[in-house]
């Protein structure tokens, strides 16, 4: 099992799905990331060599934030939203969805189950 990055990345899967194991790492990025470091996007992770595996580690190393550091980043990004006291941090801080969604009905999700109201019976 191939191991990039702090994570066991799948070895039956294509070279590209697999790299997006990785969080920070979508499928542009990984096709990007074959391209750059000249492996075969329909090569197999375990038909990689060891040689291979090295250079797409350094690669990501290098050039993306990937796992702990980008969580982190995320996380302080909305820190930071929720410290401004913009629109968005204000959403973050209520547990409501941020980007537009109604709530009138939907939501769910992000509000948690539905709670009764006392006396809406008829």
């Amino acid at each position: 099992m191939a191991r990039i990055a702090g994570v066991n990345i799948p070895t039956g899967k294509r070279t590209p799905i697999a790299l997006t194991y990785i969080h920070g790492i979508g499928p542009s990025s990984a096709a990007r990331i074959c391209e750059a470091v000249g492996v075969n996007p329909a090569q197999r992770v375990n038909e990689l060599s060891d040689a291979e595996i090295m250079a797409i580690r350094e690669y990501i190393d290098a050039n993306y934030t990937v796992e702990g550091d980008r969580r982190r980043e995320v996380q302080m990004n909305i820190k930071r939203m929720m410290d401004m006291g913009s629109y968005r941090g204000l959403r973050h801080r209520r547990n409501l969805p941020v980007r537009g969604q109604r709530t009138h009905t939907n939501a769910r999700t992000r509000k948690g189950p539905a709670k009764a109201i006392a006396g809406k019976k008829k």
